[in-house]
């Protein structure tokens, strides 16, 4: 099954909406989806703390599962980001220098 990068930048100044609607946003990762969640999470400031967006690698039978997955984000309705970049992706397996 093919896979998706969705890489999304906060406008600026949108931490305090992103924080307020942030529960909603976990609660839609964590419920039925269109598409499978491989890895994600916020994307940081250089501070390592201060979230400024957003990355998704999910598994999904075409685009537009991804375009609906994307869609239906309480962060999208909330206007939280500024730019979304969705992109196919191979996934590849990399082995690790083993010591």
């Amino acid at each position: 099954m093919p896979h998706y990068a969705l890489h999304a930048l906060d406008h600026d100044g949108a931490l305090d909406r992103r924080l307020a609607h942030y529960e909603a946003h976990k609660a839609y990762l964590g419920g039925p989806l269109p598409v499978r969640i491989v890895v994600s999470g916020p994307l940081l400031a250089e501070d390592g703390e201060t979230m400024i967006g957003s990355l998704f690698i999910v598994e999904a039978p075409d685009r537009a599962a991804v375009d609906a997955f994307h869609a239906a984000d309480p962060f999208k309705a909330a206007g939280i980001w500024a730019r979304v970049e969705i992109t196919a992706f191979r996934m590849r397996q990399v082995a690790l220098a083993q010591d």
